[in-house]
């Protein structure tokens, strides 16, 4: 269970108490009811063993966008107009889920599945299709199979969710689970269109994978001597989890107050639209984040650009300083995203947020 955080704009989603857990997995969440800053974004930690699956069931007011760290899972969705889709997705693969759409996942392989999930509403609200039955007689269940009353006695019937179900058997899996889908994105593969010595990023926009409406991600790796450029969002919010290694960010609230935190493995942290912020390595390991927005199309500006925006004069007038004594800022015409580190890195003073 976790910690009272340091920081408002952190929580630990692998501390979390659990919505699930058995011996068929488990779920963790961070929603607007135990992370209160978050807006139009929300997370989901979802461990599954092999044979157990994620009932069936949709979300009615959230989109879902799914990052696959660890196993072989199928996922298979009904959509409008009873358009049905099922795929398999493993490590470093996606799959993107609308609002409303029935879905589930599946553990098909032999090892853990471990699914990082992000919703487009800070409470997404969830029904199971095991509720749904549950809530009709068995006489109308007969009437819309045009089977008698009776056949729907022995099922269990309630309108409670188990989440986590266990699979009988082997798995069934369609011929055409492992082609291509609209809903299916291998990020893994994908060259990073940023691609500097010292870190790299992988995208899921609508740029590169249409089916996205309402979220993106990043998969973004910094090496010990790269650092996240500082910038802001002007449209768009972020979301980030942490995969692996620890992390610094500093972020700038409306009231002026700077809140310089630290990250390690399984927290989540959020970044409200258009506050100014930035990320660094903090020790020898590289890290990787999943870095979540709320727009399929996540745009920023950076303060490199920032510095080319203005006059000399402007910028002196600004910072309080003559001219000359203003640093000789390059022209940066397009923001670069990632930078290297020129200087050593500052000290840290506190341990990471749990």
């Amino acid at each position: 269970m976790s910690t009272t955080p340091a920081s408002r704009h952190v929580r630990s989603l692998t501390g979390a108490e659990p919505q699930h857990d058995s011996e068929l997995g488990s779920i963790t969440r961070l929603t607007a009811d135990t992370f209160p800053i978050l807006t139009r974004l929300s997370i989901k930690r979802l461990l599954l063993e092999p044979g157990s699956i994620r009932e069936p069931h949709w979300h009615a007011n959230a989109d879902e966008l799914g990052y696959c760290l660890s196993g072989t899972l199928l996922v298979s969705l009904l959509e409008n107009g009873s358009v049905f889709s099922s795929f398999t997705i493993t490590a470093g693969q996606m799959f993107t889920i609308p609002s409303g759409a029935l879905h589930h996942i599946e553990n098909i392989g032999d090892d853990t599945g471990e699914v990082v999930v992000a919703f487009s509403h800070e409470r997404p609200e969830d029904f199971s299709l095991h509720a749904a039955f549950g809530t009709m007689t068995d006489a109308v269940l007969g009437n819309t199979y045009d089977l008698p009353a009776s056949a729907f006695r022995p099922l269990v019937r309630d309108t409670g969710s188990a989440d986590l179900v266990k699979r009988e058997g082997p798995a069934v899996v369609p011929d055409t689970a492992g082609f291509g889908n609209p809903h299916k994105y291998d990020l893994g593969a994908q060259n990073p269109p940023l691609d500097p010595p010292f870190a790299w990023v992988k995208t899921a926009r609508t740029q590169f994978w249409p089916a996205l409406e309402n979220l993106s991600m990043y998969s973004l790796t910094i090496q010990d001597d790269g650092m996240r450029e500082p910038h802001w969002h002007p449209r768009t919010a972020e979301m980030g989890y942490v995969h692996e290694g620890r992390a610094r960010m500093s972020i700038l609230d409306p009231d002026g107050s700077v809140d310089t935190y630290l990250l390690g493995p399984g927290d989540v942290y959020f970044i409200p639209r258009a506050y100014p912020h930035q990320i660094e390595v903090i020790g020898d390991d590289e890290i990787h984040f999943l870095i979540f927005f709320d727009q399929p199309t996540p745009g920023d500006i950076g303060y490199r650009a920032s510095a080319s925006a203005f006059s000399r004069p402007v910028l002196a007038a600004t910072f309080g300083v003559p001219v000359d004594e203003l640093p000789d800022f390059p022209f940066t015409p397009s923001d670069p995203l990632l930078v290297g580190k020129a200087n050593p890195t500052d000290p840290v003073s506190s341990d990471p947020v749990s």
